[in-house]
């Protein structure tokens, strides 16, 4: 699977969440066996954010994602794995990819305020945390830019509409 391929896949995620009226922002875990490289890749892991569905502030699309893959592989453990996500992981994400030992992030979106892997902090290669991810950003960035931007001016025409009604 491309970068590229991963992304669409992660798109699709994030387009589903704009529609739900969440951040769109979509995540998807591709695994591939070292002891059966013949078998093509597989898909163990893929979300969308859920934050207002849930309620719940970490309801973000890769945590959603990476508990997803841990239990189709039975393991904490996310080796031979990468999560293609459409928007750079923020702290909170950056932190359970690196617990998770996620080897490879592909992000689209980069995000200068929060961003945890490489634009605002750098947690995924910290040389002082136990694991460091190889960081794949700008994959599909204009289209993903594009629906974040979009999703936002969206919620700001409403929100104005509403004040002055």
């Amino acid at each position: 699977m491309t970068c590229e391929d991963g992304m669409r896949r992660a798109l699709r995620e994030a387009r589903a969440a704009a529609e739900a009226g969440e951040t769109p922002t979509g995540a998807v875990i591709a695994h591939r066996d070292p002891a059966r490289p013949d078998v093509p890749v597989r898909i163990v892991g893929r979300a969308r954010n859920q934050v207002e569905l849930l309620k719940d502030p970490t309801a973000h699309a890769e945590m959603i994602a990476i508990t997803q893959a841990a239990g189709a592989l039975g393991d904490w453990r996310l080796t031979n794995t990468t999560l293609y996500v459409t928007k750079e992981p923020c702290p909170m994400c950056a932190g359970a990819i690196v617990l998770a030992r996620i080897p490879v992030v592909v992000f689209g979106a980069r995000d200068s305020v929060r961003g945890a892997a490489g634009s605002k902090f750098n947690l995924l290669d910290h040389p002082d945390l136990n694991h460091r991810c190889e960081v794949v950003g700008g994959i599909l960035e204009d289209e993903c830019r594009e629906l974040l931007q979009s999703f936002f001016q969206a919620c700001r025409r409403r929100s104005g509409a509403r004040q002055r009604d």
